[in-house]
């Protein structure tokens, strides 16, 4: 398969690499001065990180070429992948650009993180090929991709999409409904307004809310996520008990956002949500796979960040001269 990469910043420079370590052909362009040296530069700084996760056969560097003329680079692409700074007028040139001239079985995707897809199609001459797929940076490392269809892109242009980005080993979520942020970024943003008042509020520093999420919640999200992570705390009961137990919690101001209520639509849907992720998995045996992942997480984190090491140390012997 050929693609074609609109825009080489970091989001398109990651794209390149994982595509090009997945074994395909890429044309790349970006008519900002400079662009072809600081894509390459950064697509070498990638490249070893890509060959720890494993190359396809006949992936290489080689097969890399780049033009500052738009229409050559989509012209014979089977995929085009957009991801010019987030300004929708921008996008909406480019796009348009890119539609004219690429050929008609091609299939484009736009990296944009918020905007949503029946806006950057309304003005296609083909909207039926258009679709959103988000990615995450590092691209070439996170394999994430969110995909979501506009009001007038076709059911074949989305199954292809599944497909396309399959191949270079992304993991795809498909977004049911259209809606600004999609879905990871939504749940982030969140996070980040929680913490931007607990530092407004004089409650602790940006340090002190990083270390209350990298030395606990973020371990446990790395591995279940929210749902499942819940699912965990309540016990042998699951989610049934948790939200039994802890539901009218949601009431309290626990949180500057407002919940949604606890209907009985909800709670059954994450009922039977963290139920049929389990697997069949007992609560002990997802109890067990926990421990054992957040060990081996810790005990990278701490190869990382020596200095956290130490600190635990320092307070281990502390605690030792007071028992003394």
């Amino acid at each position: 398969m050929k693609f074609a990469v609109v825009g080489t910043g970091v989001i398109g420079s990651g794209w390149i690499t994982r595509m090009l370590a997945h074994g395909h052909e890429v044309v790349a362009t970006d008519p900002s001065e400079g662009a072809y040296e600081r894509m390459l530069t950064q697509v070498k700084q990638n490249w070893p990180y890509a060959e720890s996760l494993g190359l396809a056969e006949n992936a290489s560097l080689q097969n890399l070429t780049f033009t500052d003329n738009l229409a050559e680079a989509v012209k014979d692409a089977d995929h085009i992948q957009e991801n010019v700074p987030e300004i929708e007028s921008l996008k909406d040139k480019v796009l348009t650009e890119i539609d004219f001239y690429a050929k008609p079985d091609a299939t484009i995707g736009s990296s944009t993180s918020g905007i949503m897809p029946s806006e950057l199609q309304q003005n296609l001459t083909h909207p039926e090929r258009f679709i959103v797929a988000h990615p995450f940076h590092p691209v070439y490392i996170l394999p994430l991709v969110e995909i979501v269809a506009g009001k007038s892109t076709s059911e074949a242009t989305t199954i292809a999409a599944e497909r396309i980005y399959e191949s270079i080993g992304m993991d795809v979520l498909h977004v049911r409904h259209e809606i600004e942020g999609h879905i990871a970024d939504r749940l982030m943003e969140a996070l980040w307004r929680e913490a931007l008042h607990i530092v407004n509020d004089g409650i602790a520093t940006t340090e002190e809310v990083d270390k209350a999420f990298t030395h606990a919640a973020g371990l446990r999200y790395a591995q279940y996520g929210p749902f499942m992570t819940f699912h965990l705390a309540g016990g042998e009961g699951g989610m049934r008990h948790m939200l039994k137990q802890f539901g009218p919690a949601l009431k309290k101001p626990w949180t500057k956002l407002e919940a949604p209520e606890l209907t009985q639509s909800l709670y059954d849907d994450v009922v039977a949500g963290c139920e049929a992720t389990s697997q069949g998995n007992t609560m002990a045996e997802l109890d067990m796979k926990r421990n054992e992942f957040l060990v081996k997480v810790k005990q990278l984190a701490q190869e990382y960040w020596p200095e956290d090491t130490a600190s635990m140390k320092k307070g281990q012997q502390t605690v030792h001269e007071y028992d003394n």
